[in-house]
This record gives structure tokens, C-alpha cells and sequence, in this order.
């Protein structure tokens, strides 16, 4: 569910693109609907946060040609070739994310088969992805485990943010003031 936060639904599985494409409005709903039924079906209808991650803002336009007896007098050609709209399509990259799910662990392979019969439903090459990070954060699992411990994380809807150590202190509670980085680089040797 989207008003769930971040802390209810941790794994998360993408679909990723794996062509250079453009994908119709038609077949993007059509993906989300097979996912979203299988999901319901088998892990609960609060079980699940799905995300469609491409929009659909490239115009496809078509130029009507008529076919009959005597339409050589009425056309004009490729004089004023410029169609009319016929529909929207999403522009796709290789490597991008089409759709993405959150949800529990115990449903995370409901999740990679749910988007198994969303493919069929997409021209070209996808390959289905199980995160690292904990749900639609920016964050890896064992990372968001150790600062919540801490104290570090602060819920923001389905998002997450980290207490750093820099900012203004005066306006900040005391429970979120550290003394060490929450993140520690390694070195590189010279």
C-alpha cells in the first residue's frame, strides 16, 4: 500500500528493461495489471506497494492514408505529412527501471513471479532484479538495519532520511546530534 512507510515493507524486486524502446500506455497498463493480480491473488491486497517507474509522454502520431477508388484525387501525399495523435508510448532505456514492488520478505518471490507475467506483456528483452536496498530507499539493507538501531533513519512516507552530521544544530532534537560519521569511506592507499 502507498500510505505504508518505509519500516512495513522492506524487500523490493524491479523490472528493468534490457532494449532500447518505446513501450505503449496500452502495454504498460496492461503489465501493471498482471502484476497487480497476481500479487493481490496470492500475497494479500495490503501486502504490496507497486510503483510504475516509466510515463508515458512521447506522442505517437499516425498519418491516415485513404485506401479506396479515386484516393489519389483526394490526398495530397507527404505534403503536410504531420499526423494526427494516436497515442502515448514511455521512452526506455537499457538498464532502466520499468516497474518496481515493495513488500515483505516472505512475498518477495510472489513479487519476481508477478513481474515473470508481466513480461509477456512488454515487447523486447527484460530481466527481473531483487534489491539490495531496503524498499524504495536509497539505502542497503544491512546499512538501514544498523542506523535505525542508532537512531540515525527518520521515516519520510515511503522514503527514508538520515541524520548526517552537518546542518544547523539549534534546531535539531538531542537524540539526533552524533559524534561519528554515518557513513565511513575506505582510503585509498598511496
Amino acid at each position: 500500500m502507498k500510505k505504508y512507510d518505509c519500516n512495513l515493507f522492506p524487500a523490493c524486486v524491479h523490472l528493468v528493461s534490457f532494449e532500447k524502446e518505446q513501450i505503449s500506455s496500452e502495454a504498460m497498463e496492461a503489465g501493471r495489471i498482471a502484476a497487480n493480480k497476481y500479487m493481490v491473488k496470492n500475497a494479500g491486497k495490503d501486502q504490496f506497494h507497486l510503483r510504475v517507474r516509466m510515463h508515458p509522454f512521447h506522442c505517437l502520431r499516425i498519418n491516415k492514408m485513404l485506401s479506396c477508388a479515386g484516393a489519389d484525387r483526394l490526398q495530397t501525399g507527404m505534403r503536410g505529412a504531420f499526423g494526427k495523435v494516436q497515442g502515448t508510448a514511455a521512452r526506455i532505456a537499457i538498464g532502466q527501471i520499468m516497474l518496481s514492488i515493495r513488500t515483505k520478505e516472505q512475498h518477495a518471490n510472489k513479487a519476481v513471479e508477478g513481474f515473470r507475467r508481466a513480461k509477456f506483456k512488454f515487447p523486447g528483452r527484460q530481466k527481473i532484479v531483487v534489491s539490495r536496498q531496503w524498499g524504495f530507499t536509497k539505502f542497503t539493507q544491512e546499512d538501514y538495519k544498523a542506523w535505525k538501531a542508532e537512531g540515525r533513519i527518520r521515516p519520510d512516507g515511503v522514503n527514508a532520511k538520515l541524520w548526517e552530521n552537518h546542518g544547523p544544530i539549534a534546531g535539531r532534537p538531542a537524540n539526533t546530534l552524533f559524534l561519528g560519521a554515518a557513513r565511513t569511506y575506505k582510503v585509498r592507499n598511496a
